[in-house]
């Protein structure tokens, strides 16, 4: 077994049992392409055992968590079908490895961005629908004790996440100016703009379509965008309760039993 598939074999045992795992980046020098192929071959044990991908989510766009991990750029990782709770009204701990909760912007695609030269433009004729959403962060790490090549090993520490109900055209959307406030039991516990991501959400977005038409894996119809946190993390425990409002959108309510 290669070291390759050695760290993606122990984080898909981490995932399946809930036992988080020590570290990888010092056994693979911190070396970001090694740490994708680890992605990519724990997304293919998660192919095998029959779930089913349906979007990408984009981290690492806030300027100051780049500086703390020492990159100049965002990361991502694979959505699956299991990580979608949309419509439900909460979720169960079980399910979760230490969960921080995110506000961020959605985007659903209308068209492939396949093409060699992705524009802005592009990006914005192929998004159909806009959302809010709340993204579930989670980490197959012993106590985030992360680095670049940490997270991005372990799927950009994706676990699950809610869309709102209602979706927006994109013009209907002042990505960059939209506001975010986040509730967590009753009390104002983040808040932030479109701006917080990388300026702008359609700027994340751009960012992958272009890295996946790169690695000819580009970017389909119907796929799923998390684009980015609009606002600092918040940490949630089973009881806890959080309220997502972004400017324009229904609120979110969503519990965690």
């Amino acid at each position: 077994m290669s070291s390759i598939e050695r760290h993606a074999q122990d984080l898909y045992s981490a995932l399946q049992s809930g036992v988080p795992i020590a570290p990888i980046r010092d056994d693979i020098n911190n070396d970001i392409a090694l740490a994708y192929a680890i992605q990519e071959a724990t997304v293919q044990l998660r192919l095998a055992d029959g779930e089913t991908i349906v979007g990408k989510k984009i981290g690492l766009t806030s300027p100051a968590v780049q500086k703390q991990l020492g990159v100049d750029q965002p990361d991502y990782g694979v959505l699956f079908s299991t990580m979608d709770f949309t419509g439900e009204s909460g979720i169960s701990s079980e399910l979760l490895m230490q969960p921080k909760v995110e506000g961020e912007l959605a985007f659903i695609l209308g068209k492939d961005l396949d093409g060699d030269q992705i524009t802005l433009d592009d990006v914005k004729d192929a998004i159909a629908e806009v959302a809010a959403a709340i993204e579930i962060v989670g980490s197959r790490i012993e106590n985030w004790d992360i680095k670049i090549s940490d997270t991005i090993a372990d799927n950009a520490s994706g676990s699950h996440f809610v869309l709102s109900p209602e979706r927006k055209a994109l013009e209907e959307v002042d990505t960059a100016k939209v506001k975010m406030r986040l509730s967590h039991n009753g009390k104002l516990a983040s808040e932030g703009s479109g701006e917080a991501c990388m300026g702008d959400p359609l700027n994340a977005a751009l960012w992958l379509a272009q890295t996946m038409a790169k690695m000819g894996r580009p970017l389909l119809k119907g796929e799923i965008l998390l684009s980015g946190a609009l606002g600092p993390m918040v940490v949630v425990e089973p009881g806890d309760k959080v309220l997502l409002d972004i400017e324009g959108f229904p609120s979110i309510d969503f519990n965690f039993f």
